[in-house]
């Protein structure tokens, strides 16, 4: 469980140490890592471009900048913290979390890939 909850732990500490670029996109060439290629290629965005910058201004409590750069995102990272709270108290007490949790989260994540595509869409027309 101490393992699991680091590693949902590691984007939000990361999120946390990058500065969310005011456009709502482009955060996570902070992190050396190239333009969203879809975004070059084609000039639309992608269902997953801002969720980096979502994340960080998740982890700064400004939810609303968060919701704009990326619903998914926001929903993800929120899942995430979550995840994170019932890990480390799983591991401190030394009890599973309930079935419930497993479901709850694999519940969420379906919701988070939905509303990715669904943000997508409506960012397209």
């Amino acid at each position: 469980m101490l393992a699991a909850a680091l590693l949902c732990a590691v984007p939000l500490v990361v999120a946390g140490r990058l500065q969310p670029h005011p456009d709502g996109l482009g955060t996570h060439q902070q992190l050396g890592l190239p333009p969203c290629t879809i975004r070059v290629m084609w000039g639309v965005r992608c269902p997953s471009c801002g969720m980096t910058t979502s994340w960080s201004y998740f982890v700064r409590g400004r939810l609303e900048m968060s919701l704009r750069s990326n619903v998914a995102g926001t929903l993800l990272a929120l899942i995430a913290s979550s995840a994170v709270i019932v890990l480390f108290t799983g591991f401190a007490s030394g009890k599973m979390p309930g079935r419930e949790c497993l479901v709850f989260a694999t519940w969420g994540l379906v919701l988070t890939w939905i509303v990715a595509i669904a943000d997508w869409a409506w960012r397209l027309v």
